[in-house]
């Protein structure tokens, strides 16, 4: 009976232990983000003070998550070449498309996404689960869930209940697009690509990478620049654009001298991203959904429900035709896409519950009270 009971206790402090190593080594992390709690908590009363914490909060969060989607598959495969190559490019792409917005649009960034009904109006004042809200995001992207930063940070600040509904209704439908066009597109064309994309890769397809990864990170920030810009005044000085875009720059430097977030593993663990044959086919086929969603509404979505419908229909599809890696395919594909579909409905619960408790819109249009 005693050694039972001594069997019983034993794995207790191995799990205590592992705790508190996990806690060493994420010491850092957690002083950081204790410091933007406080942050948060000390600017919300002031409204010019807390639009640019919120803003620099979100801007950094939200790429960081988001990374996955548009330069995940480029980071994987380019690991080879220098950090500040990759971020000069993909910087430079960014200033160009938010810069061209600034201009086409009279000082708006988000290619006229927050002029659509319900965010047309930039808040007056804030709350501190506004200003935070970012750094739950941060917490989410460091357990590698990949989250609507279109719920999580935009839902927040929604003026009516229709203006929530048509994010979720185009942005679920974005999902179930964007499964059936990966089955579609991998399991027809994936048996050539099998064929084809064998020895050594031709410097046309470097080219053809990184032009694809421009046009998609251009289509995406057109996209979801509203979730960092909802902060901010709906049309920005010169300044104030040059603090906007000088911010994000920067913070794109420290994403890739990082090799990206955590969350990066989200792509990494998928089958064959690394070539840089299927890393270009992947962004150009998610560049023309996001395209095709663009231009058909003014509404903003959630790009990350398009993305894991994308891998999810990827994956399933090359594990019916036997293409995927690691034994079990099928069931690994299943695993695989279920899990990031939990992921991101987890993302979007968190969300909901945020943008509930801080704003009486969304609480009566989903919970009538």
């Amino acid at each position: 009976m005693a050694e039972s009971e001594k069997a019983s206790t034993q794995p207790q402090p191995v799990s205590i232990r592992t705790f508190f190593e996990l806690l060493r080594q994420e010491r850092a992390f957690l002083i950081v983000l204790g410091l933007g709690f406080l942050t948060a908590a000390l600017a919300y009363p002031y409204a010019q003070v807390a639009m640019w914490v919120g803003f620099a909060f979100a801007g950094y969060s939200a790429v960081a998550n988001d990374s996955i989607q548009t330069i995940g598959t480029f980071l994987s495969s380019n690991k080879q070449r220098p950090w500040w190559v990759l971020w000069l490019f993909i910087g430079g792409v960014f200033l160009a498309t938010v810069g061209w917005s600034w201009v086409a649009y009279n000082g708006d960034v988000s290619y006229g996404r927050l002029a659509s009904k319900g965010f047309e109006t930039a808040p007056s004042s804030f709350e501190f689960l506004q200003i935070a809200a970012p750094l739950f995001l941060l917490i989410l992207t460091r357990l590698r869930m990949p989250v609507s930063t279109t719920f999580l940070l935009l839902s927040s600040f929604a003026t009516t209940g229709k203006g929530i509904m048509g994010v979720i209704t185009k942005s679920v439908s974005g999902y179930f697009i964007a499964f059936v066009v990966a089955i579609a597109v991998w399991g027809f064309l994936g048996p050539w690509m099998k064929k084809r994309f064998k020895g050594a890769v031709h410097p046309a397809w470097h080219v053809a990478q990184w032009v694809c990864t421009a046009a998609l990170w251009s289509v995406w920030l057109q996209q979801d620049a509203a979730n960092i810009a909802v902060f901010l005044p709906r049309s920005l000085s010169a300044l104030e654009f040059a603090a906007f875009a000088g911010t994000i720059f920067l913070g794109l430097g420290m994403l890739f001298y990082m090799g990206g977030e955590r969350i990066q593993e989200v792509v990494d663990e998928k089958s064959d991203v690394v070539d840089v044959r299927s890393a270009t086919v992947i962004a150009l086929v998610y560049a023309v959904i996001l395209y095709i969603f663009k231009i058909q509404s003014q509404i903003p979505m959630s790009t990350t429900w398009v993305f894991v419908g994308l891998l999810g229909g990827r994956e399933l599809a090359m594990a019916f035709r036997g293409a995927a890696e690691g034994k079990h395919p099928k069931k690994r594909a299943m695993k695989i896409m279920g899990r990031d579909l939990l992921y991101v409905t987890i993302g979007f619960v968190v969300a909901l519950i945020l943008a509930a408790a801080i704003n009486p819109v969304v609480r009566e249009g989903f919970f009538g009270s």
